[in-house]
């Protein structure tokens, strides 16, 4: 079966664990779904990622975080631009998600990026999903 959009596929992979409350999520892998995971870790949303080889090509585990009262950590996580509706932003219309307390995850030219990052860097790109 042909997946259109596999980013989607993950980001529904991770709500629907959050939401049975697992420890963690496997997803196929892809560059780019490890680039997410990677930024994830980094600002703090998930506890790990590590790849696996699978009986066909290789699976991405990724650790979901809780926090002591048993409660995600990622609150909401949604995708932004799509294959049929591709959202680019500049580094000057990226503006803090509720307040700093959420990031979007952006491609740019440097990489995979949070929009921490990007405005560190000064670059801009397609925004692929908000985390918060």
């Amino acid at each position: 079966m042909s997946m259109s959009d596999p980013i989607a596929d993950m980001l529904t992979r991770i709500r629907n664990a959050i939401l049975r409350e697992h420890r963690s999520v496997s997803v196929p892998f892809s560059s780019i779904k490890e680039n997410i995971s990677r930024v994830l870790k980094e600002e703090g949303f998930v506890g790990d990622y590590k790849v696996e080889d699978a009986r066909v090509g290789q699976n991405l585990t990724i650790q979901l975080k809780y926090d002591s009262k048993g409660t995600s950590v990622i609150r909401k996580i949604d995708r932004v631009s799509k294959p049929g509706l591709r959202i680019h932003k500049g580094v000057d219309e990226l503006k803090p998600l509720m307040n700093g307390q959420g990031i979007y995850i952006i491609s740019t030219s440097h990489g995979v990026l949070s929009d921490n990052a990007c405005r560190k860097a000064k670059v801009g790109g397609e925004v692929l999903c908000a985390v918060y």
